[in-house]
């Protein structure tokens, strides 16, 4: 007997308006961290946890980030291309996919915040940092924030349909 196929998301680029909210909230939070801090001057909020204004012209942990300027088109073509890809991906979506249709929208609004610094700026702007004593971890922003949980969602999701496509064979 031939299995059913879920129903498709019904209105799936509604899920955008996740993304836009990213990029208003990454923007607005980057152009407050350049006006009030001081580059390179960390502000200590907590023992682990500095606001420092940082701009990246590489990609995460500023890979990249040493060469002449050509990563800064590579990096935004990628951006482009992942945004344009997990936009059809999201149309695609069945009806119970909500956490991927989240965590794409998140990946989408991250790419292009930091898009936006790379086409305007030359660089992206971070400035969370945290450490443990000397040692930090790379500093980041609200997008970089999006793109992880996002990632972090989309791969709850393909564990979850993994071990269902595993408890259908099982049955079967």
């Amino acid at each position: 007997m031939p299995e059913l196929q879920a129903k498709p998301m019904s209105r799936p680029l509604r899920w955008l308006w996740l993304s836009v909210a990213v990029v208003v909230l990454d923007l607005g939070s980057k152009a407050l961290a350049s006006s009030l801090l001081i580059y390179g001057q960390p502000v200590e909020l907590l023992p682990v946890f500095n606001l420092t204004l940082l701009h990246n012209t590489g990609a995460a942990f500023s890979f990249l980030a040493e060469h002449g300027g050509w990563q800064r088109w590579l990096f935004a073509l990628i951006a482009i291309g992942a945004s344009i890809g997990l936009t059809v991906w999201l149309t695609r979506l069945r009806a119970h996919e909500k956490l991927m249709a989240a965590s794409l929208a998140l990946v989408i609004g991250g790419a292009l915040g930091n898009l936006y610094d790379r086409l305007v700026h030359g660089y992206v702007v971070d400035f969370l940092s945290f450490h443990w004593q000397s040692h930090y971890f790379p500093a980041f922003n609200l997008a970089d924030t999006a793109i992880t949980l996002g990632a972090i969602g989309m791969i709850l999701e393909s564990l979850r349909d993994a071990r269902g496509d595993r408890d259908k064979a099982s049955r079967s």
